[in-house]
């Protein structure tokens, strides 16, 4: 039980606003039933959450004591009393979640408690496949990581072997990303290779693409073939051979036929034709390509995940 007196400060404001401001990490859902419960009180009885605090009033809250510890990523998933998760596949090592466009992996530099990562660790945490004051240092972590306004599967390791074998698959190309994109145009030709060279500047968060070497670059190539040209729009599916920054992106809009909806790299035009300003970028498949052993993870190999649905596909092809 922790207690608090309320000061000049604080005097005059509503009790449940005086308890999220002391407890940032208390979910709003928790705050509402300890109240009702009696477990925050004012002056030793319960009250209501629209209690208005006076000078000298003593607040007791039995609450336990990680909710009080300062905000960061390692505990955002505190916050999170509902998981709002779209899992593809589970088992006891690996999660894999279809990631939705406008929700960031990991906090951007201010903390966040709306991030997939946070809704990842909840979820475990509330049916107990992840008890985090028992672990010694292990937490749930991403292996892979995609662009904030780009949909796909995002894998999720349970514990620290399937994390250790899974980053050394991914840094091998052992696990294959294929994407949906539609772009501007028809390719020529209709399948082929982006190769070329990106740079990235790094105070304006974009890359850019050049058909040489040239100082701080780095080799880029994405495999791509058409699945359909309707109404000057054509639907790739584009794998990725390297796995460099806004590389598929980039390249396309290089290449002359920019993402659909691409608010940096693609045509502004474009967009307001189709009235489209999310961009049409989704990884949706993942094969697991495993070619050295993968000790816990060895009975992945050869299997195949995809996401059954892919909006921008329908609304603009009918097909999936």
């Amino acid at each position: 039980m922790k207690e608090f007196t309320i000061e000049k400060n604080d005097a005059g404001q509503r009790l449940d606003r005086f308890v999220t401001k002391t407890v940032p990490l208390l979910p709003a859902s928790l705050l509402q039933k300890y109240i009702r419960l009696k477990r925050i009180k004012l002056n030793g009885k319960g009250a209501k959450q629209d209690a208005k605090l006076a000078l000298g009033d003593n607040i007791q809250m039995y609450i336990n004591d990680e909710f009080f510890e300062a905000p960061s990523e390692e505990n955002a998933y505190l916050k999170i009393t509902e998981p709002q998760l779209d899992i593809v596949y589970e088992d006891e090592n690996i999660l894999l979640v279809n990631k939705k466009a406008g929700v960031l992996c990991h906090s951007d530099g201010a903390w966040s408690y709306n991030t997939l990562i946070a809704h990842i660790q909840a979820y475990l945490y509330a049916e107990r496949a992840w008890r985090p004051r028992e672990e010694n240092a292990f937490a749930p972590a991403l292996c892979n990581r995609i662009d904030r306004n780009t949909q796909g599967i995002v894998i999720a390791a349970k514990n620290a072997e399937a994390l250790r074998v899974m980053n050394e698959k991914i840094k091998n190309r052992e696990v294959e990303k294929y994407y949906l994109a539609v772009v501007s145009g028809p390719m020529r030709p209709a399948a082929g290779k982006l190769e070329g060279y990106i740079f990235k500047d790094a105070v304006k968060n974009q890359v850019f693409v050049s058909d040489r070497s040239v100082a701080g670059s780095k080799t880029a190539v994405t495999e791509y073939r058409t699945l359909a040209v309707q109404n000057g729009l054509s639907l790739l599916e584009c794998r990725l051979i390297t796995g460099r920054t806004h590389q598929i992106r980039a390249q396309l809009s290089h290449a002359g036929h920019p993402l659909l909806g691409d608010g940096k790299y693609g045509s502004g035009k474009t967009n307001r034709q189709y009235g489209e300003n999310g961009q049409a970028l989704c990884s949706y498949r993942l094969v697991f390509g495993f070619k050295t052993d993968a000790g816990i993870l060895q009975y992945l190999s050869g299997r195949e995940f995809k996401i059954a649905k892919v909006d921008f596909v329908e609304k603009y092809f009918n097909i999936n």
